[in-house]
């Protein structure tokens, strides 16, 4: 198989060979390319745009990511407009990695769509599964938050700092713990006024 062949297979949710040497080289292109974005921190911005846009599937204006930024492949990631994440962000993207409009990340916030199989001999074979990771709009997600495969996180919500999100998160809520679960809704309460400065 192909790599395109084996991209199309991997986004259906089969199992998958993470050993083949076109993923491998797929991977180490990845780096290089991650490499190239976080070296170019201090250049224009729309120079550093382009970077990403070369190593990921889509870009939105006005998306940065802090040194240093790693992914898997970045051919399944999509981002989009005025994205942030703070430095050490992670995303793994054997399935679709979709970031909505306005997204913050804080420090070392991990994406993982890739499994390993659970039967030992079919995990030393190379056998994976993958789950696509959809976050909306206006998300903020804390500081080492670790969102697992199969998982969305509906707009306008709040992820806090070390939680591990396993199940899906509503829109328009904060949720936090290990494993996250909803605390409470979003409110016009949690308005601080800086809309009328």
């Amino acid at each position: 198989m192909n790599l395109i062949e084996q991209r199309r297979h991997m986004l259906t949710g089969s199992c998958y060979n993470d050993l083949t040497p076109e993923l491998v080289e797929a991977r180490a292109r990845a780096v290089r390319l991650s490499d190239c974005y976080n070296d170019s921190l201090g250049r224009p911005q729309d120079e550093r745009e382009q970077l990403l846009r070369t190593l990921l599937h889509h870009v939105g204006n006005g998306a940065h990511f802090e040194p240093r930024f790693r992914c898997e492949f970045g051919f399944n990631i999509s981002i989009g407009e005025k994205f942030y994440a703070n430095f050490d962000c992670i995303i793994l993207d054997a399935a679709t990695v979709s970031i909505g409009d306005n997204v913050l990340f804080g420090p070392r916030v991990g994406i993982y769509t890739a499994n390993h199989a659970i039967d030992p001999e079919e995990r030393a074979a190379g056998a994976c599964y993958a789950r696509s990771v959809v976050i909306g709009n206006r998300v903020w997600i804390g500081a080492g938050v670790h969102i697992n495969q199969g998982v969305t996180i509906g707009d306008n919500s709040v992820i806090g700092s070390g939680s591990v999100v396993t199940k899906d998160i509503p829109p328009n809520v904060i949720a936090a713990g290990v494993p996250c679960r909803v605390i409470r809704p979003i409110t016009v309460d949690d308005r601080t006024g800086f809309l009328t400065f």
